[in-house]
């Protein structure tokens, strides 16, 4: 049926005695509400709709003032120029058309609609039957109509003004191969921070006080990933729990900053903090989520897309245009295939880049951005239009390469130029310091920058980022404490959250007194993190991990908006600060070694005219590894000589890196790794043991035979005479003014 108006008839009556504002036709770009300084365009993209009214609300958005009907349409815009509008009007839309679920459409004008452009929500979402399209108690569920209206429980849009004065600072922009990435959360790295005031904790505003990215530069972090910060809905099933959708990626508006995390009325709060970030030298990662939004599946609410043109922006079965593909398991997919809703999510990318000058994007479930109905492509349209695009092929660009939706597992087959998430590092780096029989080799590909994926036109190992932990999954303190998850506070009997997560809790489950346990579980730690920190690719730090953050064993904390997942700064330990200082130290050994980041991929070929290899693979005995001791599924011990004479390019060039030596032993027990000859009258420094964090290593000669203690990780460097020396020195030297700069309280 066609339901073009739906007016209440009280609010006729009360908007006829207004003076009706006067509107002219306006312009059909750009999309969204703009301000030119004397009145407001609103251009709003609907291809099947027949009747779009912009509805304004008084500054708190309680109460519906006006509609007026947008009068000009163009090219599938509705538009409008209101000259009485300003920054700070509030305001929604009403679109009419058919509502005709069997063909994709879901007009409905009772249902107040959120501006897919809007740059600024007020009030809360609060849950109830009137924000859906349909009747809930009927027994054709959304085939029915329902004819409440929902203004009075969505939020409305305000008009801003982005002006801003963004002073000195610039854009770091740090090179990709010496970029090192911490994924933190907007309010749980702040909601506890003793040095934040407590008016400013979980927002922006929190973040931007300087001890957050002094902290950050002071560990060694050149970017950090915010988890979502584009608005999101609390999921109606964790309200009714008490529980709240701490993560955020549940997205509603991709151009909106999300208020909860602002202290102040103004989303320029979230420059303030950009600026601050990069005033000390820090990126900003914005995680983004544009494969779903808020509003599910057929059953689910009518917010905004699907009130204003549900056939264009979501992806519907072909011969059941009334159900959705659900390829993200959320209830719905958007239909990046569709050029309108391309260009939203293209517009919305370049927003955050130029005017909110952020330095990258983290992409959720990627692999369905790149889907066009056919399947996963590669040249599909939305990867093609970050490509070609002079603002997006400028920054930084992180895939999620996998979703559950068909070829859903993409790892190593996005184009040039992006960065991916290496869950394959992830896995194989935990079951290798578990002691899993048979990693060995797999191990090895990893730590050498994982080339059997990347290793192809033109890549750089760059992009394999490399991570042990997210806010996904354990943490890294439960990693090594739990064997099995415990989620039971997310109210769904433990039955959430994955199962193999490749953890073991070396010999008791969860928190214990056992010093023997705990020794083992903070060496582990230590392995897993310098395992990260020194393998080529790109390596990512999850927030709390540098000092033992816990989550109880909760490896799906999404909904946990608690002491769970709020980092706790005044319960650090003495063995977190510890931790802490350690990472510091592997940062620091990373950046003093270029040889560490090289952006070549190490692939052991030999250079006859040097007579060295980039990267040789030694065996306890300080020879190189044969096929069958790859083949030993019980080998748990080898060494990754790097070889400093070897030419990062092929460009010849005078000097050298310094060599260095990592010895990886994931046996239970010690093994004696002899150390190789490389260069006569040379001598290997101990850098780094994981099982002797806080010594000073000396220097040992050539063929001595190391201990390495049982499931622990060493690092060595060649001392020779010569411009290798030099490097070597001159790496300690900035290893040792880093590490002794003091951290911030």
């Amino acid at each position: 049926m066609d339901q073009k108006t739906h007016p209440d008839d009280a609010l006729t009556r009360a908007a006829s005695s207004l003076r009706r504002s006067r509107i002219t036709e306006g312009k059909p770009f750009p999309l969204g509400a703009t301000w030119d300084g004397l009145g407001v365009n609103f251009a709003l993209f609907s291809a099947h709709a027949t009747k779009v009214e912009l509805c304004l609300f008084d500054d708190d958005g309680e109460t519906e003032l006006e509609r007026i009907e947008l009068p000009e349409y163009t090219d599938e815009v509705w538009h409008g120029y209101l000259p009485a509008a300003r920054p700070g009007t509030v305001y929604g839309y009403r679109v009419h058309g058919p509502y005709e679920p069997d063909v994709g459409h879901r007009f409905n004008p009772n249902k107040l609609l959120l501006d897919p452009y809007a740059k600024q929500l007020i009030g809360q979402l609060r849950w109830g039957p009137e924000l859906f399209g349909y009747q809930l108690d009927h027994a054709d569920k959304d085939l029915s109509f329902d004819e409440r209206d929902s203004a009075r429980l969505v939020q409305k849009c305000r008009v801003i003004d982005p002006a801003f004065t963004w002073g000195a600072a610039r854009k770091p922009e740090v090179p990709w191969e010496r970029t090192i990435v911490y994924e933190m959360h907007v309010k749980g790295f702040t909601q506890l921070h003793p040095l934040v005031p407590e008016a400013d904790r979980g927002t922006f505003s929190g973040l931007a006080h300087s001890e957050v990215p002094a902290y950050l530069r002071s560990l060694g972090i050149t970017s950090a990933e915010l988890l979502p910060i584009h608005a999101f809905v609390d999921d109606s099933y964790l309200v009714e729990k008490g529980l709240r959708n701490y993560w955020g990626y549940n997205s509603l508006a991709f151009f909106a900053p999300e208020p909860r995390y602002l202290k102040t009325p103004f989303a320029n709060e979230f420059k303030e903090m950009v600026n601050q970030f990069h005033a000390h030298g820090i990126e900003i990662i914005l995680d983004v989520v544009y494969n779903h939004t808020a509003e599910g599946n057929e059953l689910g609410p009518t917010l905004s897309f699907k009130g204003i043109d549900n056939a264009s922006y979501y992806r519907l079965l072909p011969d059941q245009k009334r159900y959705y593909i659900n390829d993200t398991g959320t209830g719905n997919t958007v239909n990046l295939s569709h050029p309108r809703v391309l260009q939203l999510v293209a517009d919305s990318l370049r927003y955050w880049a130029t005017d909110m000058r952020v330095d990258g994007f983290r992409f959720d479930l990627a692999t369905i951005l790149a889907r066009e109905p056919y399947g996963f492509d590669e040249g599909g349209g939305f990867l093609d239009a970050c490509r070609q695009d002079p603002v997006l092929s400028s920054v930084k660009l992180f895939a999620e390469p996998w979703d559950i939706g068909p070829g859903g597992y993409q790892v190593g087959q996005f184009p040039p130029g992006w960065a991916e998430w290496n869950d394959k590092f992830r896995d194989t780096a935990r079951a290798f310091w578990k002691g899993d029989a048979g990693t060995l080799a797999d191990f090895a590909k990893r730590v050498s920058g994982s080339g059997d994926l990347f290793n192809k036109r033109g890549r750089r190992p760059w992009a394999s980022v490399n991570f042990v932990t997210a806010h996904d999954g354990f943490n890294l303190n439960d990693l090594v404490s739990y064997n099995d998850k415990h989620n039971e506070a997310n109210g769904e009997d433990n039955r959430d959250g994955h199962s193999n997560n490749h953890s073991w809790n070396c010999g008791a489950e969860g928190p214990t007194d056992d010093p023997e346990i705990i020794a083992l579980r903070e060496r582990q730690k230590r392995n897993l993190l310098a395992t990260m920190l020194l393998s080529h690719g790109t390596p990512m730090l999850l927030a709390g991990d540098e000092f033992g953050h816990t989550q109880n064993g909760n490896n799906n904390a999404y909904a946990q908006d608690n002491e769970t997942t709020w980092l706790n700064w005044m319960g650090i330990t003495a063995n977190g600060r510890g931790l802490r200082e350690f990472t510091r130290k592997l940062i620091a050994t990373r950046k003093a070694f270029p040889i560490l980041y090289r952006s070549r991929f190490l692939v052991g070929s030999h250079n006859e005219e040097l007579d060295v290899k980039d990267v040789t693979w030694l065996s306890p005995s300080g020879e190189e590894m044969t096929n069958a001791q790859w083949q030993d599924g019980n080998a748990k011990c080898f060494g990754m000589l790097l070889d400093g004479r070897a030419q990062e390019t092929g460009i010849k060039r005078r000097g050298s890196d310094a060599t260095m030596l990592l010895v990886y032993n994931a046996h239970y027990d010690v093994v004696n790794f002899t150390l190789p000859p490389v260069i006569d009258g040379s001598r290997w420094q101990g850098l780094i043991d994981t099982n002797q964090p806080e010594i000073q290593m000396p220097a040992f000669e050539l063929g001595h035979a190391y201990a390495v203690t049982g499931r622990s990780l060493v690092v060595f460097g060649l001392a020779t005479e010569n411009a290798a020396t030099r490097r070597l020195r001159q790496g300690l030297g900035a290893l040792l003014d880093i590490v002794e700069a003091p951290l911030p309280s």
